[in-house]
């Protein structure tokens, strides 16, 4: 479970303040979408509920750690063990290839099995090509895979199909929602899509750094019932 309290952040020496006493609570195996215009503050939201960004006061508690007490070297280590991130960047190694950047991932968790995850979206031909070699969008689902491949307890992602086209989007995200209900994580999306929320058991709207909605969805669509 992730449980936030009060948690605030600000920039450019306090003067943005991007969250703005922001308390939450997502539950284990949870599929919860941000929803916000550029500024309203998810993307910190997503930053500072994962250990990638310390908040400026509150508390956060994830997978029973209160990460809003720990070091950059405790967030580090909880990371690694905890959580997988899919970015709007791609953050691949340019001087490696599909195949070694997934294992990236899949080694943090001892994972042999990664080369499915790569078949699963869609890159089995490009296994062996170099990030400079892949379109944008294949970029993103090596990220995607990347991720997935760590079997992480939470997976973190923020804007995942921004990149891709409506084909390869919705099978990315058939792919996301049907492997989180076989091994049970919870997933954290941020996008601006707003169709998207329409898969999601819980849809979070956020302005000027504070939640303004937070709503169940219970009837939930599949990525291929979706509008895009």
């Amino acid at each position: 479970m992730i449980v936030a309290n009060n948690v605030c952040k600000s920039y450019n020496r306090r003067t943005v303040a991007a969250l703005n006493d922001v308390s939450l609570e997502i539950a284990d195996g949870e599929f919860s979408v941000i929803l916000g215009a550029s500024g309203s503050g998810k993307s910190t939201l997503l930053s500072v509920l994962s250990g990638l960004e310390k908040s400026d006061g509150g508390r956060i508690e994830c997978c029973g750690q209160v990460i809003s007490d720990m070091t950059e070297k405790q967030l580090t280590e909880f990371r690694r063990q905890y959580v997988g991130f899919v970015f709007q960047h791609y953050y691949l190694l340019g001087h490696l290839s599909v195949e070694s950047n997934v294992r990236l991932g899949a080694d943090l968790a001892n994972n042999g099995d990664y080369t499915e995850v790569i078949k699963a979206v869609g890159l089995s031909d490009k296994i062996k090509c170099k990030p400079n070699e892949l379109s944008g969008g294949e970029q993103q689902r090596v990220c995607i895979a990347r991720a997935i491949a760590k079997n992480p307890k939470i997976l973190f992602l923020d804007e995942p199909t921004g990149a891709l086209d409506e084909s390869i989007g919705r099978a990315v995200l058939d792919y996301i929602s049907r492997l989180k209900s076989e091994r049970g994580f919870t997933v954290v999306m941020v996008t601006h899509n707003a169709n998207i929320a329409d898969m999601a058991d819980r849809v979070i709207g956020m302005n000027s750094g504070k939640i303004v909605s937070d709503k169940t969805n219970p009837d939930k669509k599949t990525a291929y019932e979706i509008g895009w």
